[in-house]
């Protein structure tokens, strides 16, 4: 009995594997995102971003990706939930994965960009 127990947990955990993949993706891009923004404020020595890396991403502004990926607290950092907090802010599945990979890159390629992210996710921007 103990052997199909230990098949069944491991399907299930195999199973939950992408999920929790992609959120702990999605926590280390945040805190890469946040790690870039305390490092700009403290040293001030990262160069101003281009202001086209504001530009919406598919039809996603920094302060909406912000708003719902802050939105995910409540729901434990699920990512699964992403989708339909997107959808109550009008944006399809396909337009918020775009955003998100967008985001996320610029995020971790612009400090300035992070900056914003950090002070919007925290709610001071």
């Amino acid at each position: 009995m103990g052997l199909f127990k230990s098949v069944k947990d491991m399907k299930s955990m195999v199973s939950a594997a992408p999920g929790l993949i992609d959120q702990a993706n999605q926590m280390s891009a945040n805190t890469r995102a946040m790690q870039q923004a305390q490092a700009y404020q403290t040293t001030g020595t990262a160069a101003m971003a281009p202001a086209d890396v504001f530009e919406p991403i598919a039809g996603v502004e920094l302060a909406t990706f912000a708003q719902i990926s802050a939105g995910l607290a409540q729901y434990g950092y699920d990512q699964t939930k992403a989708v339909g907090l997107a959808a109550a802010q009008g944006i399809d599945s396909t337009s918020w994965q775009a955003a998100l990979d967008g985001w996320n890159q610029r995020i971790a390629s612009h400090p300035a960009v992070a900056q914003r992210f950090n002070a919007l996710y925290t709610g001071r921007g």
